[in-house]
Protein backbone atom coordinates (compact mmCIF):
# COMPACT_ATOMS: atom_id res chain seq x y z
CA UNK A 1 0.00 0.00 0.00
CA UNK A 2 2.57 2.48 1.00
CA UNK A 3 4.38 1.43 -2.33
CA UNK A 4 1.38 2.37 -4.45
CA UNK A 5 1.01 5.64 -2.64
CA UNK A 6 4.98 6.55 -2.97
CA UNK A 7 4.50 6.37 -7.13
CA UNK A 8 0.67 8.09 -7.20
CA UNK A 9 2.39 10.87 -4.75
CA UNK A 10 5.35 10.70 -7.29
CA UNK A 11 2.78 10.82 -10.17
CA UNK A 12 1.27 14.35 -8.53
CA UNK A 13 3.77 16.27 -8.39
CA UNK A 14 5.46 15.53 -11.49
CA UNK A 15 2.70 16.90 -12.81
CA UNK A 16 2.56 19.46 -10.56
CA UNK A 17 6.25 20.55 -11.21
CA UNK A 18 5.32 20.44 -15.27
CA UNK A 19 2.02 22.89 -14.35
CA UNK A 20 4.51 25.11 -12.54
CA UNK A 21 6.22 25.85 -15.76
CA UNK A 22 3.34 27.54 -17.69
CA UNK A 23 3.51 30.92 -18.17
CA UNK A 24 0.13 32.68 -18.14
CA UNK A 25 -0.85 36.02 -18.96
CA UNK A 26 0.28 38.94 -21.74
CA UNK A 27 3.51 40.84 -21.62
CA UNK A 28 5.03 43.82 -23.98
CA UNK A 29 8.92 43.89 -24.80
CA UNK A 30 10.46 46.46 -23.24
CA UNK A 31 13.04 46.95 -25.99
CA UNK A 32 10.61 46.88 -28.87
CA UNK A 33 7.00 48.09 -27.26
CA UNK A 34 5.26 47.02 -30.47
CA UNK A 35 5.78 43.49 -29.83
CA UNK A 36 2.99 41.74 -27.55
CA UNK A 37 3.71 37.76 -25.85
CA UNK A 38 0.32 36.31 -24.78
CA UNK A 39 0.63 32.64 -22.86
CA UNK A 40 -2.09 30.35 -21.36
CA UNK A 41 -2.47 26.97 -21.21
CA UNK A 42 0.95 25.53 -22.32
CA UNK A 43 0.47 27.98 -25.54
CA UNK A 44 2.44 30.68 -26.68
CA UNK A 45 1.99 33.39 -29.53
CA UNK A 46 4.34 36.39 -30.18
CA UNK A 47 3.10 39.11 -32.48
CA UNK A 48 4.11 42.45 -33.75
CA UNK A 49 1.69 45.42 -34.39
CA UNK A 50 1.16 49.15 -34.36
CA UNK A 51 -2.21 50.29 -32.73
CA UNK A 52 -1.63 53.85 -34.46
CA UNK A 53 -0.13 53.10 -37.11
CA UNK A 54 -2.87 50.13 -38.20
CA UNK A 55 0.27 48.45 -39.16
CA UNK A 56 0.23 44.55 -38.11
CA UNK A 57 3.46 43.01 -38.98
CA UNK A 58 3.75 39.63 -38.30
CA UNK A 59 2.11 36.75 -35.25
CA UNK A 60 3.82 33.20 -34.97
CA UNK A 61 3.26 30.89 -31.88
CA UNK A 62 2.37 27.38 -30.58
CA UNK A 63 2.72 24.77 -27.65
CA UNK A 64 5.93 25.33 -25.64
CA UNK A 65 7.64 24.08 -22.84
CA UNK A 66 9.75 26.56 -20.52
CA UNK A 67 13.84 25.38 -19.77
CA UNK A 68 15.32 28.50 -17.23
CA UNK A 69 14.91 31.38 -19.03
CA UNK A 70 14.09 30.34 -22.17
CA UNK A 71 11.09 28.98 -24.48
CA UNK A 72 10.98 25.75 -26.54
CA UNK A 73 7.82 26.19 -28.66
CA UNK A 74 6.60 23.58 -31.59
CA UNK A 75 6.01 25.95 -34.36
CA UNK A 76 2.39 25.80 -35.19
CA UNK A 77 2.21 28.69 -37.34
CA UNK A 78 4.55 31.62 -38.38
CA UNK A 79 2.38 34.03 -41.09
CA UNK A 80 6.21 34.68 -42.42
CA UNK A 81 7.62 31.53 -43.13
CA UNK A 82 5.38 27.83 -43.55
CA UNK A 83 8.48 26.33 -43.61
CA UNK A 84 9.26 26.50 -39.81
CA UNK A 85 6.03 24.73 -38.97
CA UNK A 86 6.64 21.63 -36.94
CA UNK A 87 10.14 22.74 -35.95
CA UNK A 88 10.99 23.56 -32.43
CA UNK A 89 12.34 26.79 -31.69
CA UNK A 90 14.23 28.27 -28.96
CA UNK A 91 13.95 31.50 -27.30
CA UNK A 92 15.03 33.82 -24.20
CA UNK A 93 11.71 34.50 -22.46
CA UNK A 94 12.52 36.25 -18.71
CA UNK A 95 9.49 37.82 -17.54
CA UNK A 96 11.69 40.32 -15.33
CA UNK A 97 12.81 41.73 -18.63
CA UNK A 98 9.17 42.13 -19.74
CA UNK A 99 6.19 44.79 -19.45
CA UNK A 100 3.62 42.98 -17.51
CA UNK A 101 -0.01 43.48 -19.20
CA UNK A 102 -1.98 41.57 -17.11
CA UNK A 103 -1.59 37.88 -15.70
CA UNK A 104 -4.09 35.78 -17.49
CA UNK A 105 -6.81 35.97 -14.53
CA UNK A 106 -10.22 35.90 -16.29
CA UNK A 107 -13.04 33.52 -16.28
CA UNK A 108 -12.98 33.44 -20.35
CA UNK A 109 -8.80 33.28 -20.39
CA UNK A 110 -7.09 30.01 -22.15
CA UNK A 111 -6.81 28.71 -25.17
CA UNK A 112 -9.93 28.23 -27.09
CA UNK A 113 -10.64 26.33 -30.70
CA UNK A 114 -13.62 26.62 -32.85
CA UNK A 115 -15.59 23.06 -32.01
CA UNK A 116 -18.29 23.89 -33.57
CA UNK A 117 -21.68 26.57 -34.80
CA UNK A 118 -25.37 26.75 -34.08
CA UNK A 119 -27.80 27.39 -37.30
CA UNK A 120 -31.08 27.90 -36.36
CA UNK A 121 -31.40 25.11 -33.46
CA UNK A 122 -29.06 22.90 -35.45
CA UNK A 123 -25.84 22.81 -33.87
CA UNK A 124 -22.61 21.47 -36.10
CA UNK A 125 -19.43 20.01 -34.47
CA UNK A 126 -15.88 20.81 -36.02
CA UNK A 127 -14.03 17.86 -34.79
CA UNK A 128 -10.21 19.21 -34.44
CA UNK A 129 -8.18 18.80 -37.70
CA UNK A 130 -4.82 20.26 -39.34
CA UNK A 131 -6.58 23.19 -40.42
CA UNK A 132 -7.98 24.78 -36.97
CA UNK A 133 -9.21 28.38 -35.91
CA UNK A 134 -7.97 29.19 -32.46
CA UNK A 135 -8.46 31.69 -29.91
CA UNK A 136 -6.18 32.71 -27.24
CA UNK A 137 -7.38 35.16 -24.40
CA UNK A 138 -5.19 36.27 -21.12
CA UNK A 139 -6.90 38.33 -18.50
CA UNK A 140 -7.25 41.63 -20.97
CA UNK A 141 -6.06 40.55 -24.48
CA UNK A 142 -7.29 38.40 -27.33
CA UNK A 143 -6.27 37.28 -30.53
CA UNK A 144 -7.66 34.59 -33.17
CA UNK A 145 -5.66 32.85 -35.57
CA UNK A 146 -6.74 30.42 -38.36
CA UNK A 147 -4.05 27.89 -39.32
CA UNK A 148 -3.18 24.68 -40.58
CA UNK A 149 -0.09 22.83 -38.70
CA UNK A 150 0.51 20.43 -41.86
CA UNK A 151 0.45 22.32 -43.90
CA UNK A 152 1.97 25.71 -42.50
CA UNK A 153 -1.33 27.75 -44.09
CA UNK A 154 -1.83 30.84 -42.32
CA UNK A 155 -5.25 32.47 -43.13
CA UNK A 156 -4.95 35.23 -41.14
CA UNK A 157 -5.59 37.05 -37.43
CA UNK A 158 -6.67 39.70 -35.49
CA UNK A 159 -6.56 40.52 -31.88
CA UNK A 160 -6.66 43.70 -29.13
CA UNK A 161 -8.18 44.18 -26.05
CA UNK A 162 -11.57 42.68 -24.22
CA UNK A 163 -13.94 42.89 -21.66
CA UNK A 164 -16.52 40.10 -20.43
CA UNK A 165 -18.94 41.70 -18.03
CA UNK A 166 -22.22 40.26 -17.15
CA UNK A 167 -22.43 37.98 -19.96
CA UNK A 168 -21.93 40.55 -22.41
CA UNK A 169 -18.28 39.87 -24.11
CA UNK A 170 -16.64 42.98 -26.45
CA UNK A 171 -13.61 42.99 -28.33
CA UNK A 172 -11.52 46.13 -29.19
CA UNK A 173 -9.65 45.39 -32.20
CA UNK A 174 -5.84 46.79 -32.32
CA UNK A 175 -4.81 44.63 -35.25
CA UNK A 176 -6.33 42.98 -38.57
CA UNK A 177 -3.44 40.93 -40.84
CA UNK A 178 -6.56 40.54 -43.40
CA UNK A 179 -8.06 44.68 -43.20
CA UNK A 180 -5.93 47.02 -41.45
CA UNK A 181 -9.46 49.54 -41.54
CA UNK A 182 -10.89 47.42 -39.04
CA UNK A 183 -8.49 48.76 -36.68
CA UNK A 184 -10.07 51.17 -33.69
CA UNK A 185 -13.67 48.55 -33.85
CA UNK A 186 -15.02 47.30 -30.88
CA UNK A 187 -17.40 43.93 -31.46
CA UNK A 188 -20.12 42.83 -28.78
CA UNK A 189 -21.40 39.39 -28.19
CA UNK A 190 -23.39 37.73 -25.80
CA UNK A 191 -21.15 35.23 -24.26
CA UNK A 192 -21.80 32.22 -21.65
CA UNK A 193 -19.82 29.25 -20.83
CA UNK A 194 -22.04 25.78 -20.75
CA UNK A 195 -20.56 22.81 -19.80
CA UNK A 196 -16.93 24.26 -20.19
CA UNK A 197 -17.67 25.33 -22.94
CA UNK A 198 -17.78 29.23 -24.57
CA UNK A 199 -21.11 30.02 -26.64
CA UNK A 200 -20.31 33.23 -28.49
CA UNK A 201 -23.11 34.55 -30.86
CA UNK A 202 -23.58 38.27 -32.12
CA UNK A 203 -22.28 40.01 -35.16
CA UNK A 204 -19.20 39.73 -36.98
CA UNK A 205 -17.04 41.95 -38.19
CA UNK A 206 -18.87 41.83 -41.29
CA UNK A 207 -22.43 42.28 -40.12
CA UNK A 208 -23.29 38.51 -40.38
CA UNK A 209 -25.10 36.84 -37.69
CA UNK A 210 -22.82 34.37 -35.93
CA UNK A 211 -23.31 31.82 -33.09
CA UNK A 212 -19.65 30.18 -32.34
CA UNK A 213 -18.99 27.31 -29.88
CA UNK A 214 -15.51 27.17 -28.48
CA UNK A 215 -13.51 24.25 -26.62
CA UNK A 216 -10.16 24.25 -24.60
CA UNK A 217 -7.33 22.85 -25.72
Amino acid sequence: MKTIYAILLTIFLGFQSQAQQFIKGSFRSKENPDIVYSLMDGYFVETKFNVSTKNFEYTWGGPYTKEGNKLVVLTHFDSRDKLVVGKNREIAFNTKNLEVIDKGENALAGNWHMSGRKIGEQITENPMRARRTYKLLTGTRFQWFAINIETGEFSGTGGGTYQFINGKYTENIEFFSRDSSRVGASLQFSAKIEEGKWHHSGLSSKGDAIYEIWSRN
